[in-house]
């Protein structure tokens, strides 16, 4: 969704054309075995371009997905993959920025509340019962983005922008004060937790190509961990701490992450920093690998990939 607020370029440009805005979208959530690199189907669904499925999340138990389609959430079982609707009371324009607490037991959402007005984006965060219920507001200020919580669920990661500039924000569960963690030219996006509460894995577009940072959980001892000449998004740590998944475009977004683009999923060993290939290159992009998606197993990660019909 912040590709949206970010720049209306990134929505009519490239392979996303204003002739193709009344196509309809082949979603096809997937899941990829890191070991093997076999991909599984889960479930395919056809439907209009601006509401096609996104972001999927493993759930705790590893039963089941959580997705949003249309500014809803759903439930989808592993075992019997069939949408299920999670209640979310008035939030009814949840975007793709939302997941589970570590524990299992709380669901974070981002959703457009149209209550502090529509003119520009208007995001703020929310959270609920994981199983549904009613969405208790965490961020005042928006627009505010979800991406992760800490080990101890007591704090939110998230990119909002102040003043004109993206940066990534941390804010206790309960509300109140939000702490500024980064603070630098260019967009700051996609924070998440490593399991052990310790770093915050982001990324970051302050060298003219967006690439995975690491910082202390406090903000200092910011590093860029990839150096390559594609643009990589959403870093998202395994839950055993021996993984980073992202995803990579293969051609510079200028600082965008649209829907309609060529990427590929990639994994980094943390211990040896290397980084392998998980996906071929598959059309893809926003939506396709937003927000956490690993099995609590860490075998495995959920994707999902496009076609426009």
């Amino acid at each position: 969704m912040k590709a949206l607020a970010l720049s209306l370029l990134a929505v009519v440009s490239g392979l996303v054309a204003a002739a193709q805005t009344s196509a309809t979208v082949t979603a096809t959530v997937e899941t990829v075995d890191i070991d093997s690199g076999q991909r599984t189907v889960v479930l395919t669904d056809i439907a209009p371009q601006d509401a096609h499925l996104e972001a999927p999340n493993w759930s705790r138990s590893g039963k089941s997905l959580l997705v949003n389609k249309a500014g809803r959430l759903y439930k989808l079982p592993l075992d019997k993959p069939r949408l299920s609707k999670v209640h979310t009371g008035f939030a009814k324009a949840c975007n793709n920025d939302h997941g589970y607490s570590f524990d299992g037991n709380t669901l974070i959402i981002s959703h457009n509340d149209e209550r502090v007005g529509t003119d520009g984006p208007n995001s703020r965060i929310f959270k609920l019962p994981a199983t549904g219920g009613r969405p208790i507001l965490v961020t005042e200020n928006y627009p505010s983005y979800w991406h992760g919580i800490s080990p101890d669920g007591q704090t939110l990661v998230y990119c909002a922008a102040r003043n004109g500039e993206w940066e990534v924000y941390a804010i206790s569960i309960q509300g109140g004060f939000e702490k500024r963690l980064t603070d630098a030219p260019g967009l700051d996006d996609g924070p998440e937790y490593s399991p052990d509460g310790k770093y915050i894995y982001f990324n970051a577009h302050r060298t003219g190509r967006m690439h995975v940072w690491r910082m202390n959980a406090d903000g200092s001892n910011q590093r860029q961990l990839t150096h390559d000449e594609y643009d990589n998004w959403f870093p998202h740590p395994s839950p055993d701490g021996k993984w980073l998944a992202f995803i990579s475009y293969q051609e510079d977004q200028k600082g965008q992450h649209p829907f309609g683009r060529n990427v590929k999923l990639r994994l980094m060993n943390l211990q040896k920093g290397d980084v392998k290939d998980l996906t071929d290159v598959f059309f893809g992009g926003q939506g396709s690998f937003n927000v956490p998606s690993w099995s609590p197993d860490s075998k495995q990660v959920a994707f999902v990939s496009y076609k426009l019909n």
